[in-house]
């Protein structure tokens, strides 16, 4: 009997050791021994040979019927009950599961969505091609590299295993602290290990710092245009997000101050280098001037560096210039090695690490190590500096061709970005409605009012550089812009 003949075979007995025949392992090339019995098994129970409440002969019994291992029907049986397909009752034996179809409710009419800051987000995670979001945050994936992280698995995999077993450290894989404490000394920021925390990407480290210095009431000063994603997060624990208002060479120094006096903000959360959605840097002198504001008024400096690798050129931090005295300083591997490995860190005084990663105990007890330890094989190896060098060579290449050409359509430049992926231009109009309209069309746009902490009205939008040149995007573009 061959399998196509078992699976339309007719329902003869209730008994389940005729239904499950002596062949039902042929037939099937190319699999292990598991597989094909977890697929003939699956096969039956779905053309309800196997009837519901059924017991299934005992592993046993069914080894000796088909020849396999024990273990071979234990490791099948167990798949299926992962997979709903059996029951285990204890003492007893296995029984096939009642599986009830899921009726969806009825689909309706979609509404048009509403262009906030959850609606990026939420696009972000959408099954659209890289070519299709000039919106996004991150590189096309086919910029990365996979081997990275496949040659650090391999690494870590060599080792112990059973050290993977346990929480870790609540400060984070040590090995890779120390790591980072060379990447950081190259950037002129002497921070030792113990000064350093590591958190599930710039979300965490944000929160955390968060959760230690402000109040529900207290003001928080932010770049203004910059990362939404933030302002949220702020919000959300009853912050008042104020934004300083971002030049092509940092913040406007007077509205700093002026803002730095009226609310007495705890914090201010900058970006020095490549500054989301802008592009831009910090220059020397006004980095001389936020600090010395900072200090004169009390407030506790957040330099957000993620896009620190892609710097093209030496650049100016605040961290270099405070030696994380006023500074507390933050980073993280999501937009050059893979989003989804959430490696981030911050840097700061000892007494605020100690503080920071008691608070990191309290909300999630450790970060996952097995990223961090894959994260520490990249950085020691030495495949990660080669791999960033590749990543800025594509990036410049792309740049003026593509801001050219955006420029070609009627957009204007906010200013030259200095390096990285990100560009700020003007549409002249709503970008909140073109956006909108792109959207229609499966086009993520980013809207500038996204960028702004009050959420007004803007015609600005930010482009993803490596994600802008596809000619489809670009017709769109001269079509929109045209009306």
């Amino acid at each position: 009997m061959t399998l196509d003949e078992i699976h339309s075979a007719p329902l003869a007995s209730t008994d389940p050791e005729p239904l499950i025949p002596r062949t039902l392992l042929t037939g099937e090339t190319g699999a292990t021994l598991v597989e094909r019995l977890i697929s003939g098994l699956r096969h039956r129970i779905d053309q309800r040979l196997l009837r519901p409440g059924g017991r299934l002969p005992s592993i046993r019994q069914c080894a000796a019927r088909h020849g396999v291992s024990r273990f071979t029907v234990v490791e099948a049986y167990e798949r299926l009950v992962a997979q709903g397909y059996l029951e285990s009752r204890r003492g007893s034996g296995f029984y096939v599961r009642e599986r009830r179809a899921l009726t969806a409710p009825p689909i309706a009419d979609p509404a048009p969505p509403t262009l906030d800051v959850v609606w990026l987000v939420r696009a972000m995670f959408q099954d659209l091609p890289p070519e299709r979001m000039p919106g996004s945050g991150l590189l096309p994936p086919d910029w990365l590299d996979s081997a990275l992280l496949g040659r650090g698995l391999r690494a870590m995999t060599r080792g112990n295993g059973a050290s993977l077993l346990g929480y870790g450290e609540p400060q984070g894989y040590a090995p890779l602290r120390k790591q980072l404490q060379i990447k950081l000394a190259e950037i002129e920021i002497a921070a030792a290990p113990e000064q350093i925390i590591l958190t599930a990407g710039i979300t965490q480290a944000l929160d955390l710092i968060a959760r230690q210095f402000l109040r529900p009431g207290d003001a928080v000063l932010v770049d203004d245009p910059g990362w939404f994603l933030m302002f949220g997060m702020f919000a959300a624990l009853g912050a008042r997000p104020i934004g300083v208002p971002r030049q092509s060479d940092g913040p406007d120094l007077a509205v700093l101050e002026q803002l730095l006096q009226e609310h007495r903000p705890p914090l201010y959360v900058t970006t020095s280098v490549l500054h989301n959605p802008t592009g831009t840097s910090l220059t020397s002198a006004k980095a001389f001037q936020v600090l010395r504001l900072a200090e004169q008024y009390g407030a506790l400096l957040v330099e957000d560096d993620i896009y620190a690798d892609f710097c093209e050129a030496p650049a100016v931090r605040l961290a270099a210039l405070d030696q994380l005295r006023r500074v507390i300083y933050i980073g993280s591997f999501s937009k050059t090695v893979a989003a989804n490995l959430r490696v981030g860190f911050i840097a700061g005084e000892r007494e605020l690490a100690r503080a920071l990663t008691d608070r990191k105990l309290l909300a999630a007890l450790t970060t996952p190590e097995l990223g961090e330890r894959m994260m520490h094989q990249v950085l020691a190896e030495g495949h990660y500096r080669k791999h960033v060098e590749r990543l800025r060579g594509r990036l410049a290449a792309r740049r003026e061709p593509v801001l050219s050409r955006l420029e070609q359509l009627g957009l204007r430049v906010f200013a030259d970005p200095q390096g990285g992926m990100f560009a700020w231009l003007d549409a002249g109009r709503d970008s909140h409605a073109l956006a909108a309209r792109a959207y229609e069309q499966r086009w993520l746009l980013a809207p500038g009012s996204l960028f702004s902490p009050g959420q007004l009205p803007s015609s600005w939008l930010r482009f993803n550089l490596a994600s802008s040149s596809h000619p489809d995007l670009l017709c769109f573009l001269e079509r929109a812009l045209a009306k």
